[in-house]
């Protein structure tokens, strides 16, 4: 008896398990990501930063997310491709969200995003250049996940399709699949204006509403829509349709300690639920927006006729009555169906797509004297719609209309934002071919959190830090993580990742710096889809200059000067990313690089001030001031340091280029020609004036010589390991003084050990400091130098050449 009750245990526990609410399966999350801006026929200004800033929210509600920018058609193509075998191996348990920002266009009642090489000139041309989305979204909805969110931040004014019969505007009227969740930024057949700021209005109200603790995915969009229509006074009224079929999707949970919200949930849900006639007129027009029905915004006319916005509803209301009957009519498809629309709508906005379908059927544009109409779901639109219907492209904010600025929305539909969402600043330049930008991750409240069911991603440094301030460096390739205590830490992305980074060790609230590991700047950053890092590595491998600049559109600039406020960031409206210069040194950035110790410091006696020269630069590129050469130690520790220099002006290229310093002198009486106020011509500008005579490196072998023997003696008289194995360059001639200036009177040569070069080779001058941008001169041997000057005498230069007087 004891054995059957222990079978019948074993056989029922693992059944009771599997229907406890608790059990079941960890829920997977995985996102797609793409921002395209950098368009050929015409950039955009925010689609890579709000692709930034969604991924970021998204990783950190413990989504596993690949994201790209500046996709051309092929890329883009595998992207999705990709996305979709992902989404296939992950299971049913799994929700999946794809966010696209970009150029939306729609052609017979399909949407198309647009990748950034497309050429579109007619209306032909949408087909082939742009990708049909419902060729991606039907097979993710095959998949039968949990569920599927698929946002389009795409409607908007566009450049395409300048001659021939015209394109609606905006996005067409579409229905999701079951299990999915579509959403615009823009109502169907509508447009959003270009945003101002590094982000687009609707972006950053989506994050900031995917933040909110316990707030379900419809509630997310709703919020969306009044935070995007307040922020743009109007101009802007996204949307978004669901067929979920999941219960409820939380991107976040909120704890059960949280502070109380400012109206409780049932005093909201009581007053959501009155009809709106029984609402003020202020709260009457926020429900209507947030319920977005046509059934909605028509009862807010019958409540508030007069109203001021009542005229900005009725356009409203005629924009979502147009899609109606042009989704209708487009999914019957019939000749007829086309005629009853032609009818309503002679000039509507999609009155050319009807005839292309009529053609496309050979049928006549003009309907028989006696045909059967079509009965829509919908009244035929009164006179005063056809106002704003009677044009391709309906836009909220047309001056025609003279629309008044509707009200802020009350806190029982909307509260204010959090007051570090209000303003957020530009993310900082991309780091490599097709990455996203990434912003400075802002942290939840700590009553916010994943929900506990989520299987924690791979590799996610912002879900191990979601209640951590997180900035990320990408030319030193390390995270800076600050807790809510005000505790700093700056660690290598492979301590960041870890979950401990999320607790920091108790210090200072100034930064701690921790050793950072050598690790790739691009895992900071979503990953890219795998076909797109594969040819992201192509192009590494195949671009002279290592793969730093992102292929550009034909005829734009092949390297981006550093940001300014104000201007566009690198990788930003058709610009690439920052190049490197060819020879020049490979440090992280100008704006970093340590400087050595000034050659002062290393020959200054004990207890005394080291000399200074004479600042007499004429003129500094912004790099130069803000990127000081390191310099290597002269030869000869125990000399005194060079009293006379005439630094001439220093291109950007030689500013960030270590430079090579003259070598120490003994002191001698000189003097210090008067510096010229005004820049020199383009040729001094890479070149010292006057061209001091230094020291042979060791082992470096003269042009057309042999190698020099290795100096023998004190370890002062041999150059540091970092001058010695500097590779040398062409040596430039020197430039010739301007006129009227008196030639300058070099000091002696240094007695202490110099270094006799044998016989048959000729002496070499130092390296030009930095490169000038092709193309270079020709590398030229500088005129031979004498090896000192008598007692008595001094060194001048005459006609080119060094002369003892």
């Amino acid at each position: 008896m004891p054995s059957i009750r222990k079978l019948m245990l074993v056989v029922l526990l693992p059944l009771v398990l599997a229907l406890m609410p608790g059990a079941a399966q960890a829920e997977k999350r995985i996102a797609l990501v793409i921002g395209n801006a950098a368009y050929q026929a015409g950039a955009l200004a925010t689609p890579a930063n709000d692709a930034g800033l969604i991924a970021q929210t998204l990783q950190a509600a413990g989504f596993d997310v690949v994201g790209a920018r500046d996709l051309d058609q092929d890329s883009l193509r595998r992207a999705l491709r990709d996305f979709l075998e992902k989404a296939a191996a992950a299971g049913p348990d799994t929700v999946a969200f794809v966010y696209v920002s970009g150029y939306g266009l729609q052609l017979e009642g399909e949407n198309y995003f647009v990748p950034i090489d497309a050429k579109v000139a007619r209306d032909s041309d949408v087909a082939a250049e742009a990708l049909r989305l419902s060729d991606y979204l039907r097979p993710l909805a095959a998949l039968k996940l949990k569920a599927g969110i698929v946002v389009l931040d795409a409607a908007r004014s566009n450049p395409f399709v300048k001659s021939g019969p015209p394109l609606a505007g905006g996005l067409a009227l579409v229905e999701p699949e079951p299990g999915l969740l579509i959403a615009f930024n823009a109502a169907p057949g509508t447009v959003a204006p270009e945003g101002q700021g590094p982000y687009g209005a609707y972006a950053q109200a989506l994050a900031e509403m995917m933040r909110e603790g316990g707030l379900p995915l419809a509630g997310v969009f709703d919020r969306a829509r009044l935070r995007v229509n307040e922020v743009t006074k109007g101009a802007e009224v996204p949307w978004h349709a669901s067929k979920l079929t999941a219960t409820s999707v939380l991107l976040f949970e909120r704890a059960a300690d949280a502070p109380p919200p400012a109206v409780s949930s049932e005093e909201a849900a009581a007053i959501r639920a009155r009809p709106l006639r029984e609402l003020p007129a202020q709260e009457a027009y926020a429900a209507a927006l947030e319920r977005d029905t046509l059934d909605g915004y028509s009862e807010f006319l019958a409540a508030y006729p007069d109203d001021l916005m009542a005229a900005r509803i009725r356009a409203m209301v005629a924009a979502r009555r147009e899609a109606i009957t042009w989704r209708r009519t487009r999914l019957v498809d019939t000749p007829p169906a086309y005629w009853s629309y032609l009818r309503r709508y002679p000039q509507g906005p999609h009155a050319a797509d009807a005839h292309r379908r009529l053609a496309l059927l050979a049928a006549a544009f003009e309907p028989p004297a006696t045909f059967t109409a079509m009965a829509y779901d919908v009244a035929p639109p009164p006179p005063e719609e056809i106002l704003y219907i009677g044009r391709p492209v309906l836009i909220f904010d047309d001056p025609l209309f003279a629309f008044a600025p509707p009200p802020s929305p009350p806190v029982v539909f909307l509260g204010p934002p959090p007051p570090d969402f209000v303003v957020l600043v530009p993310p900082p330049p991309p780091i490599g071919i097709f990455v996203l930008p990434m912003p400075i991750y802002r942290p939840v409240p700590v009553w916010v959190r994943p929900p506990a069911y989520v299987a924690p991603p791979p590799n996610n440094v912002i879900y191990n830090n979601v209640h951590n301030t997180v900035v990320v460096n990408n030319v030193t390739n390390t995270v800076t993580i600050t807790n809510p205590a005000g505790q700093t830490q700056t660690v290598a992305p492979s301590a960041a990742i870890s979950p401990a980074a999320a607790q920091p060790a108790a210090r200072s609230p100034q930064t701690a710096t921790a050793p950072a590991a050598s690790a790739p700047a691009a895992s900071l950053a979503p990953a890219l889809p795998p076909s797109v890092a594969k040819k992201a590595a192509t192009l590494q491998t195949q671009s002279p200059q290592g793969g730093a600049a992102q292929p550009s559109a034909p005829g734009s600039a092949t390297t981006q000067p550093t940001s300014q406020p104000g201007k566009p960031l690198p990788g930003m409206k058709g610009a690439p990313l920052p190049s490197v210069t060819p020879g020049a040194p490979t440090t992280p950035s100008a704006a970093i690089a340590p400087s050595g110790p000034s050659p002062a410091s290393w020959n200054a006696k004990p207890g005394s001030a080291p000399s200074q020269a004479p600042t007499a630069v004429t003129s500094t590129s912004p790099s130069a001031a803000t990127s000081p050469a390191p310099s290597s130690p002269p030869a000869g520790g125990g000399a005194k340091p060079a009293t006379s220099q005439t630094p001439s002006a220093t291109a950007p290229s030689a500013a960030i280029a270590p430079g090579t310093t003259a070598p120490p002198k003994r002191k001698t009486p000189t003097q210090t020609p008067a510096a010229n106020p005004s820049a020199p011509p383009p040729s001094a500008a890479v070149a010292p004036a006057v061209r001091m005579p230094t020291a042979t490196v060791p082992g470096t072998p003269p042009p057309g010589g042999k190698p020099l023997p290795a100096a023998h003696g004190p370890a002062a008289n041999q150059a540091p390991p970092s001058l010695a194995t500097a590779p040398t360059k062409p040596a430039m001639a020197p430039a010739s003084p301007p006129p009227g200036a008196t030639p300058p009177t070099p000091p002696h040569l240094p007695a202490a050990n110099p270094v006799t070069p044998p016989a048959s080779a000729k002496p070499v001058t130092p390296a030009a400091a930095a490169a000038s941008p092709p193309p270079a001169p020709a590398p030229k041997v500088a005129p031979p130098q004498p090896k000192g000057c008598p007692p008595g005498k001094t060194m001048s230069v005459v006609n080119g050449q060094p002369v003892c007087k």
